[in-house]
């Protein structure tokens, strides 16, 4: 049964022995329209079902990601975007041409989703929250549909091409009237599918665009097509004049191949972001206070839940372990190719897969707070937000169908002036010719390429411009802590000045420090294994923590508290680096701890590969200058400043703009954001904090700083790559234009010509998704 409704009726008809009803009846019920579908938009006001896809912003401004039917070119993305902008209340609307989802974020208080989503549907097309198995059905049913025009297009072409050789031999040899007019009869019944169903979206997108009072893309297409059918049907009427028919087919045959070839470029491209969205499982499995376990959706799980991970099964949401030993596979979130190990303690993420062995988790997020909704949202918005390059592109585009008719209308009043025979066919050539199709791909098809072959090495692109920026980078700043280095203290070094061993001084202090749970302590007890046992502990917090220990009294902690009343003093080495831990007993002090942050393995072999592409490598950092300048020295780094306050970081990057330099920041903590909002182009590490990541315009899932590298070459890449289809966009209308208007091209080879170059920038925009891997 479809629903709980048709089950009941079914039910009711079988128990009151009404079964013949099914016998008797000779055709199905019919289904009306049981809820109007402004009804039905009216349903997603509802605040209890937009928790599933609407993020709350600040004050009543939401958030929420939306699929739009009907989409077929980027002069449809920039209609919908110029309308639903206009609207009162609408902050932001941004569309992802290449999967056809849109961002959307509106001020509830002054209009509702509702509204928005009947303004869509009021110039033609549909919109709707965004779910990946609707995606995928919508995808397979423009592919279907695509498939069926292009089939019987491609049918029909071969068919008016094979008379359309005899008509031309007729012309040559001679042809007998009424065998000619039989065959245009035959040419017109073969023509009139495919311009009533095959180039039937043309005609609605060129009608859409000039109700809005817009001149799209479709508008030339639709003029062509439609003027030389009109003008063949009239000649094939009234016997005189050319016919055009095999123009028709072939234009409408080679115009949709091409957008069938870019409509599986475009769902190949955003195949990334959909892989995303299906990492969350449909199911998990909760375990109730009793110990009972039952299998919920994950979007009736809570904070707090407790969750069964399986092996094999996905994480549904994100969350700390509980209980369990296991690795978890986040490769395609991060881009790191390794399992991780997770155990008691650990955080874990939803959409990463659990391999070894049971885990219990408990939920700390769910729904779009997740880690995963917000790389989704993040590389949403990178892909539909247009750097300078598109935004040129656009305007270009806009303006240039309006010069096409134009020009089209200045070449048919010269050749209806001189040569009225030709003046349709040269014309319907020039609208051909130069339908500006190639130019709005672009960049759209570039950008969306390389953003989904940087998310699959860990590098999550999130801000539109930030290709184009870091292409133009010249200088590259770092931050240290959690950036250079891995942010976490280590034990780095343990100086003895007592007869007990190293071994002994760290059972000490990890019996002292066992019961605390500063960092610290849980550093120096993580470091050895002990049974000692500890009396009259008394822990003095900012201090340090002493206690008796087989009859001896022990201190652990600050020097100042360690140190004081000790029958031998000890002064504090200058030029220590690092963070000192003491422990001493009554007379003597034992041991000198060092810990350090250490440095990420594979952090001088990146600064390495960025100096080898031309960038200038500088560290800032709040740490100590001595321990910065350790740091740099290590790293080979030249220019590197310590003991900085934000203020001060902000104002170096600023004096660096202020010289001529494009500046990329690194960065990870809450203290990084006013500089990386600063810099023209700004990197977070995916382990810093939602500050970080808001104000960055990349975010390195992975934490490989190696990925570094491998992003400003593609960056340049794309950029290349960008410039390459301006061109050649540019340099084939430049060319075709003139000779389509001097009557130098044929109709059918303005069709191909046009189909060819769209198809040209795509597959080369497709080179992009290409990533070498990184050698370590």
């Amino acid at each position: 049964m479809c629903c709980p409704g048709c089950e009941a009726v079914a039910k009711a008809i079988v128990s009151g022995g009404l079964e013949s009803f099914y016998r008797q009846r000779t055709e199905n019920s019919s289904q009306a329209e049981l809820i109007p579908e402004a009804l039905q938009l009216g349903l997603y006001d509802n605040p209890k079902l937009q928790k599933s896809f609407v993020q709350p912003l600040e004050g009543e401004v939401k958030e929420a990601s939306l699929i739009l039917e009907g989409i077929v070119c980027a002069a449809c993305v920039w209609l919908n975007e110029q309308h639903v902008m206009s609207l009162l209340g609408v902050k932001s609307f941004q569309i992802n041409y290449s999967n056809h989802r849109a961002r959307l974020q509106w001020d509830n208080s002054q209009i509702r989703l509702s509204d928005i989503l009947n303004a869509i549907a009021a110039i033609g097309y549909q919109a709707h929250p965004f779910d990946s198995d609707r995606q995928e059905a919508l995808q397979k049913k423009e592919r279907s549909i695509f498939l069926r025009r292009l089939a019987l297009a491609g049918f029909s072409m071969m068919q008016v091409m094979m008379i359309a050789v005899g008509l031309y031999s007729g012309d040559y040899y001679g042809m007998d009237g009424e065998l000619k007019s039989f065959l245009r009869w035959v040419s017109l019944i073969m023509t009139l599918p495919v311009v009533f169903y095959s180039a039937l979206p043309f005609f609605t997108g060129a009608w859409r665009d000039l109700k809005r009072r817009q001149l799209g893309m479709d508008v030339p297409v639709a003029l062509a097509i439609g003027g030389a059918f009109l003008v063949s049907l009239w000649s094939t009427v009234s016997g005189e004049g050319e016919v055009y028919y095999d123009s028709v087919v072939m234009f409408t045959f080679f115009l949709l191949a091409g957008r069938f070839l870019e409509m599986l470029a475009r769902h190949k491209a955003g195949r990334i972001t959909e892989a995303l969205v299906r990492l969350t499982p449909a199911t998990a499995v909760r375990l109730d206070a009793a110990g009972v376990e039952s299998i919920i959706p994950v979007v009736d799980l809570s904070v707090d839940d407790r969750v069964i991970i399986k092996p094999g099964e996905v994480v549904p949401a994100d969350g700390r372990v509980l209980e369990g030993i296991s690795s978890v596979d986040e490769s395609l979130l991060s881009g790191e190719s390794l399992p991780r190990d997770r155990t008691v303690g650990d955080r874990v993420t939803g959409g990463t897969l659990n391999i070894e062995s049971p885990l219990l988790m408990q939920v700390e997020k769910v729904g779009e707070e997740t880690m995963l909704s917000s790389v989704i949202r993040l590389l949403d918005r990178a892909q539909a937000e247009k750097p300078q390059l598109a935004r040129l592109a656009d305007r270009v585009a806009a303006w240039f169908v309006s010069v096409l008719l134009l020009l089209a209308s200045m070449v048919a009043f010269w050749w209806w002036q001189h040569a009225p025979e030709d003046a349709f066919w040269v014309t319907f050539s020039v609208l051909v010719v130069s339908c500006p199709c190639a130019l709005s791909l672009a960049t759209p098809a570039a950008l969306t390429a390389a953003t989904g072959g940087l998310t699959q090495l860990g590098l999550l692109t999130t801000r539109g411009h930030a290709l184009e920026t870091l292409a133009q980078a010249t200088h590259i700043v770092f931050d240290k802590t959690g950036t250079l280095t891995r942010g976490e203290l280590q034990l780095h070094e343990v100086r003895l000045f007592s007869e007990q061993d190293k071994t002994e001084c760290l059972q000490l202090a990890a019996a002292l420090e066992a019961r605390s749970e500063h960092p610290l302590a849980k550093i120096l007890c993580h470091s050895v294994e002990h049974s000692l046992q500890v009396q009259q502990l008394r822990s003095l917090p900012g201090e340090g923590i002493e206690g008796l220990i087989e009859g001896q009294r022990y201190r652990v902690g600050r020097a100042d508290f360690v140190l004081q009343n000790l029958q031998h003093q000890f002064v504090m080495p200058d030029g220590l680096l690092g963070t000192p831990v003491l422990l001493a007993d009554e007379e003597h002090l034992l041991a000198l701890f060092i810990l350090q942050d250490q440095l990420r393995s594979e952090a001088k072999e990146s600064i390495e590969r960025l100096r080898e592409l031309g960038l200038q490598v500088s560290l800032l950092s709040g740490d100590e200058p001595k321990l910065v300048r350790q740091v740099a020295d290590e790293l080979g780094v030249t220019e590197a400043h310590g003991g900085l306050l934000p203020e001060d970081k902000l104002a170096h990057i600023q004096a660096l703009q202020q010289q001529g330099a494009v500046v990329a920041m690194v960065g990870d903590g809450v203290n990084d954001a006013p500089v990386l909002a600063a810099a023209q182009v700004s990197l977070a590490m995916g382990g810093g904090t939602q500050l970080a990541h808001a104000s960055a315009d990349m975010v390195l899932l992975s934490e490989n700083l190696l990925h570094l590298s491998e992003g400003v070459r593609m960056a340049r890449r794309t950029l290349n790559v960008i410039r390459q289809n301006l061109a050649w966009a540019i340099l084939y209308n430049v060319i075709a234009l003139p000779l389509a208007a001097m009557g130098l091209v044929a109709p059918w080879m303005a069709a191909i010509g046009m189909s060819a170059s769209s198809l040209l920038v795509v597959v080369n925009a497709l080179r992009l998704r290409v990533v070498k891997p990184i050698l370590v």
